[in-house]
C-alpha cells in the first residue's frame, strides 16, 4: 500500500458529510423563504382590512355627522362611533373567521381614525428554535376632510 492510497482512505466519506450539510443548509433557506413569505402576505392582507376599516369608520361617522347636525368647519370623531363601525366593518366581511385570534385596537385624533391590527401566524415550516406561532400586525389611517 503506498502513501498514496493512505490519503485517500482517510478522505473517504468527506463528500457525503458536506452534501448533507448543503442539503440542511438548503432545507432551511427553503423553510425561511417559505415563513417570510406567508408573514409578508398576512401583513398585506392585514394592512388591507385595516385600510379598509379606517375608510369604513371615517365614511360612517362623516355621513351620519353631515346628517343629524351638519359639520361646521371640522368634522369631529367619536372615539365610541369608530369603535363600532369598526368592529361593525370587521364582522360584516368576516375577518374574524379569516383571521381567528384577530385583535383591533381604533384610536381617534381629532379628525383622524387609526386602526390597529394584530392576528397570530401559524408558520408554515417552523424551524427548530424558532417559535412556530408568531403575530402579525398592520395599522391604517383615515382623516375625515371637510371642503365647501
Amino acid at each position: 500500500m503506498t502513501k498514496r492510497d493512505d490519503a485517500r482512505r482517510g478522505e473517504a466519506g468527506q463528500a457525503t458529510v458536506m452534501i448533507i450539510g448543503f442539503v440542511v443548509l438548503l432545507v432551511m433557506m427553503v423553510a425561511v423563504v417559505v415563513d417570510a413569505s406567508a408573514a409578508y402576505l398576512r401583513r398585506q392582507s392585514l394592512g388591507s382590512l385595516a385600510d379598509g376599516a379606517a375608510l369604513a369608520a371615517a365614511d360612517a361617522i362623516e355621513g351620519e355627522q353631515v346628517y343629524t347636525r351638519g359639520l361646521g368647519q371640522r368634522a369631529t370623531v367619536d372615539p365610541g362611533q369608530a369603535r363600532s363601525f369598526v368592529a361593525s366593518y370587521l364582522s360584516s366581511t368576516g375577518a374574524h373567521s379569516v383571521y381567528p385570534g384577530l385583535v383591533a385596537v381604533v384610536g381617534t385624533s381629532g379628525d383622524r381614525v387609526v386602526v390597529r391590527l394584530s392576528a397570530p401566524l401559524d408558520l408554515p415550516l417552523p424551524l427548530p428554535g424558532v417559535a412556530n406561532l408568531t403575530s402579525i400586525q398592520a395599522e391604517s389611517a383615515s382623516v375625515i376632510a371637510v371642503s365647501d
